[in-house]
């Protein structure tokens, strides 16, 4: 059996730590905890699950921390979470089983994140990441802001899921990282460019915005994933910026990085309904409902897309075609996924009374 050393990477977490902790604390071999400046009471509640509460003047380099972390770490694998993190119970007997089972040659494990999930409980977007980590082969983080893990040898893709609940309210934190980069001249990498313009995009900032990600999709280096992903954010931006051809040349752009996405599909359809296209636009969601959900994908997955949404807009497209056969298909569809949506049984309802209108 292999030991785990859990490394967090704290600040003023006193909301979110004893969930975090209480989830997986008793799984793992050693609890390594390492505070960045907390003035709540993170640090007190650290103590009580571990003796193992360090603290590292925050530089305003995520990598810096989290590689310090780890530095503390001393037994065969290094496990790493932030405090709005936790194991879900089915979750906690998939990490005991791993725990046990793992062969050590794995240097890494990966295990799907879930980044969000709707008042329904059924999850919004995910993505796959690095996890569990061979200690000796000393792996590093890299990037001050949306750091990632450079590895490399035997990896183990696992089914257990990290599930992230987010506690704090959008900040302005990244973006002060970003922009203090910027005026110190320090280079900006393609990842970096992407972020970048991600944190100008959540703040209203869209001719900014529009630059880095150009900048970024015209850069030799940019990883696919974030390419589409760009592309349909260069759209959000254009489409704010009220410039509806640019928006439409973004989202067509993405077709260059890769095979059809659901999410872009979707917005094709989306724009395309937004002007009673609407044969139009059936066609760009009846294409989202063929892509496939796939849980192995690294870049960040927005389920809807592959699961209730194009059928919502399909029901509203048919409708509005005259098609009420096929609108009310879809909205069963979608009721699959989302039994307990109101407006999908509002939708129910009115099909249902507008074909027996029909009938009489």
């Amino acid at each position: 059996m292999i030991t785990i050393s859990l490394c967090l990477i704290v600040k003023n977490e006193a909301l979110t730590l004893p969930r975090c902790l209480d989830s997986i604390h008793d799984l793992v071999d050693e609890l390594i905890i390492l505070d960045t400046g907390s003035t709540d009471s993170t640090v007190e509640i650290a103590a009580t699950y571990t003796h193992r509460v360090y603290h590292f003047p925050w530089i305003d380099d995520f990598a810096a921390a989290r590689n310090a972390a780890f530095s503390y770490a001393t037994q065969d694998y290094i496990l790493w979470l932030d405090a709005d993190d936790q194991l879900l119970e089915p979750d906690r007997a998939k990490l005991r089983h791993l725990k046990q089972t793992l062969d050590p040659v794995i240097d890494f494990v990966s295990c799907p994140y879930v980044l969000g999930t709707d008042d329904h409980g059924q999850v919004l977007s995910s993505c796959r990441r690095n996890r569990l980590l061979k200690r000796g082969k000393n792996f590093r983080w890299h990037g001050a802001v949306h750091e990632y893990l450079a590895v490399d040898g035997t990896h183990l893709e696992s089914d257990l899921t990290v599930t992230h609940y987010r506690m704090h309210g959008d900040t302005d934190r990244n973006l002060r990282i970003y922009q203090k980069k910027l005026a110190q001249g320090d280079p900006f990498s393609p990842r970096d460019l992407y972020y970048y313009g991600t944190e100008l995009l959540h703040h209203n900032l869209y001719p900014q915005a529009v630059s880095a990600f150009e900048d970024f999709l015209n850069s030799d280096e940019c990883w696919f994933e974030d390419a589409i992903a760009a592309c349909w954010k260069l759209a959000d931006c254009f489409a704010q910026l009220r410039e509806p051809e640019r928006q439409h040349a973004a989202l067509l752009r993405a077709f260059d990085y890769g095979p059809p996405r659901a999410e872009v599909c979707c917005r094709l359809g989306d724009f395309e309904l937004q002007r009673n296209n609407w044969e139009k636009a059936a066609k760009w969601f009846e294409q989202a409902t063929t892509l496939p959900l796939s849980t192995s994908q690294w870049g960040v997955l927005h389920r809807p897309y592959y699961t209730w949404l194009p059928h919502v807009q399909l029901c509203i497209c048919y409708f509005q075609i005259g098609d009420l056969d096929h609108a009310y298909l879809h909205n069963q569809i979608a009721r699959a996924y989302r039994p307990q949506d109101q407006r999908l049984l509002a939708n129910k309802r009115l099909l249902e009374q507008t074909q027996d209108a029909k009938k009489t």
